[in-house]
């Protein structure tokens, strides 16, 4: 790669009105900041982007309040040494009118490429391979994309691409009949020509809109007829009209990828984030055999400050967050365990997340099936709920400040 040739990065975090599937655990921390494997959700993109050869700047861009990521985003530019800025933006511009709303400050470096990655995509995030696939392609844009059953396919942007050149030929968003088993996986490069086509979609929006107040032309299609001229979608704005026109290719990815629509999938994707660890940062990984420290089963992260018991047995996929208290005898399987939290002797916690300053009672179990995609099959508990005294939880969602003294079954506690 040409030493001139320089990246950025564009992150998109959204905003709180999108997370609300994501409560009650949205209700405490904007969501790109929820812990995954003991990092914030969006740390896991940023942390791959790191490994870009010559990447000059990190940008998200979303409509959060920036005191809610001003914190984060100045530790994160000390630890990677590099600029990170997060971008507010005044409105909902879609998915690509987002990017060319900052273009001049994205492009202030004049970037040979950007990536564009969704901070709610779990997966391992290949992106210099993908780079050097899209330089061999020479193209305008490389979509990452992924196989998945064929009966999942039509919840996700499916797309059909040419077995041998990898060129995108035609891109549907959640499409009513099967179209293909690919599917766009939310990561993205692209050369700095994307900002001209996105301009072209604002700029003929515009016309149209001007036609339509000259003449009574309502034969235009209703979806975009409403659409303000600055809100511009990257998959039906721009993919699907360049699909088979020689500007956009695919790169395969055969890892694991996952959407982290609900607080279920967290979880799951924190056991994914963990299993990869094994391999980029074992030193993240607990350890332990029940002498000194906890008997440790399987992936495991324990943030430096969490007390824990030596006589505790935990995993496997279990994340322990800041300031968490485990006693003796508590068993942990499959959860993720938020900061200031209590768990008390003899305490068993399977297949949930316990929300900030919760505590778990003795001989109380909190536990669910584990079905991730169920509404009720990871119990949660939202902030400062106190289970009492051999109390059992499973299979339900608990809203912040509560206390349990009964057990529960298969109930969402408003």
């Amino acid at each position: 790669m040409e030493s001139s040739e320089k990246v950025v990065a564009v992150i998109m975090v959204g905003g709180p009105t999108k997370g609300t599937r994501f409560r009650p655990l949205s209700f405490n921390t904007p969501k790109p900041l929820f812990p995954l494997a003991g990092q914030p959700m969006v740390h896991h993109p940023i942390s791959a982007c790191k490994r870009i050869p010559n990447l000059a700047q990190i940008f998200l861009i979303g409509f959060y309040e920036e005191r809610e990521f001003a914190l984060y985003v100045s530790s994160l530019s000390n630890e990677l040494r590099l600029p990170v800025r997060y971008l507010k933006e005044d409105k909902p511009h879609g998915s690509a009118g987002g990017i060319y709303y900052f273009r001049d400050i994205i492009l202030e470096d004049s970037p040979s490429y950007i990536f564009l990655l969704n901070c709610d995509v779990c997966c391992n995030f290949p992106l210099p391979d993908m780079l050097e696939a899209h330089k061999r392609y020479g193209g305008m844009g490389t979509i990452l994309v992924n196989k998945v059953s064929a009966e999942s396919a039509n919840q996700f942007g499916a797309l059909v691409a040419d077995p041998v050149t990898n060129e995108l030929l035609h891109y549907t968003e959640k499409p009513e009949t099967f179209v293909s088993d690919l599917i766009n996986c939310g990561v993205y490069v692209f050369t700095s020509e994307i900002f001209d086509f996105i301009q072209d979609v604002s700029v003929h929006r515009e016309g149209r809109a001007n036609l339509r107040r000259v003449s009574s032309f309502e034969a235009l299609q209703s979806a975009t007829r409403n659409l303000p001229t600055d809100f511009v979608r990257l998959d039906q704005d721009i993919l699907t009209p360049l699909a088979g026109k020689k500007r956009l290719y695919t790169y395969e990815t055969m890892e694991f990828w996952e959407q982290i629509k609900t607080p279920g999938m967290s979880l799951k994707c924190s056991a994914l984030y963990l299993a990869q660890f094994q391999l980029t940062s074992p030193h993240l990984l607990a350890s332990g055999n029940g002498t000194k420290s906890a008997t440790i089963i399987g992936d495991v992260y324990i943030h430096p400050s969490a007390k824990v018991h030596p006589t505790a047995k935990i995993g496997p996929n279990v994340s322990i967050s800041a300031n968490v208290r485990v006693a003796a005898g508590v068993r942990l399987i499959s959860c993720i365990i938020l900061d200031d939290v209590e768990i008390m002797e003899n305490a068993v916690v399977i297949n949930s997340i316990i929300g900030w300053k919760s505590s778990v009672g003795k001989w109380s179990r909190v536990q669910a099936n584990g079905d991730y995609n169920d509404k009720l099959g990871i119990t949660i508990l939202g902030e400062a709920v106190i289970v009492e005294d051999e109390v059992v939880v499973t299979n339900s969602i608990v809203l912040p400040n509560k206390t349990l003294n009964l057990s529960v079954l298969e109930e969402i506690i408003l």
